[in-house]
């Protein structure tokens, strides 16, 4: 009895944490013109040795550079600059100055919206930075959630603050030596499938599509599942994230590879199926 009831108040606690991030979400439309890429958790570092989307930049400004000329808007849903490892933003801005350059010039043509997730949460309270985001289906049949989704574990959430503490003075060093965050839901598989049960069942239960970031580990969806992930920027020489357009949801994949004659490129990648909101319905 004493497992159940406190299997009932955690599940009451992430229920509630994730349910009151939508109270206060930005609401855009979705319409069949509507053209979205959402990325989240790039952890735009320092550079130093615990900065891993510098590797993957290049690949990120093609990405960005091709989203950008074909008329979409860019949500990022969340990790987007590294200050738990980091505390200066200004530093993070000088060592990735073409990428702030780039969504600028998303954020000038009113393109660029972004949701603060647990690595940068210390920008909640700026201006132009949200708990979630709503696309509002137009016609009136499945609208899609945003968030991060940290809001599943109470230690991202809540005690956000105690876990940055942990990260920039003990895990950040440590995985410089090969030891992974234990406390981590995209380093500890544990963590993950459970982060990842509790954001699928709150769409369920909500009957709502939800697309998160915060596991890292890409997610399609299903015709039955209504959760999708965005994965991460920070995989080795890869990127992921959803598309969404004609009121569809697609995930892809970013790489490098090598032509016959040796030069480096950077292609998209289709990643399971192509899923509609009119099958859900």
């Amino acid at each position: 009895k004493k497992n159940g009831n406190l299997y009932s108040w955690c599940k009451m606690g992430y229920m509630s944490r994730i349910s009151k991030s939508f109270k206060h979400a930005l609401v855009l439309p979705l319409a069949h013109e509507s053209k979205y890429i959402l990325f989240s958790d790039c952890h735009r570092g320092d550079g130093g040795a615990a900065d891993n989307f510098q590797q993957n930049e290049f690949i990120y400004l093609a990405a960005l550079r091709y989203y950008k000329c074909r008329g979409y808007t860019y949500l990022e849903l969340g990790d987007g600059d590294e200050l738990w490892e980091s505390r200066s933003i200004e530093k993070i801005k000088e060592i990735h100055a073409h990428s702030f350059e780039l969504l600028q010039k998303y954020s000038d043509e009113e393109r660029l919206y972004v949701i603060y997730g647990n690595h940068d949460m210390v920008k909640k309270d700026e201006p132009g930075f949200y708990p979630a985001i709503i696309l509002k289906d137009s016609l009136g049949k499945k609208d899609i959630y945003l968030t991060h989704g940290h809001q599943a574990g109470i230690m991202n959430s809540t005690f956000w603050k105690v876990n940055r503490f942990l990260v920039h003075y003990l895990w950040k060093n440590l995985e410089l030596l090969g030891v992974p965050d234990p406390t981590s839901a995209a380093k500890n598989n544990i963590k993950k499938d459970q982060t990842e049960k509790r954001l699928a069942g709150w769409a369920a239960d909500h009957d709502v599509l939800l697309v998160t970031g915060h596991t890292h580990r890409p997610m399609a969806g299903t015709r039955k599942s209504p959760y999708f992930n965005t994965g991460s920027c920070v995989y080795p020489e890869e990127i992921t994230g959803i598309e969404i357009e004609h009121r569809c949801i697609t995930l892809v994949k970013w790489s490098l590879g090598t032509r016959d004659d040796q030069t480096v490129y950077v292609y998209r990648e289709v990643l399971g199926e192509k899923i509609c909101i009119d099958e859900y319905v």
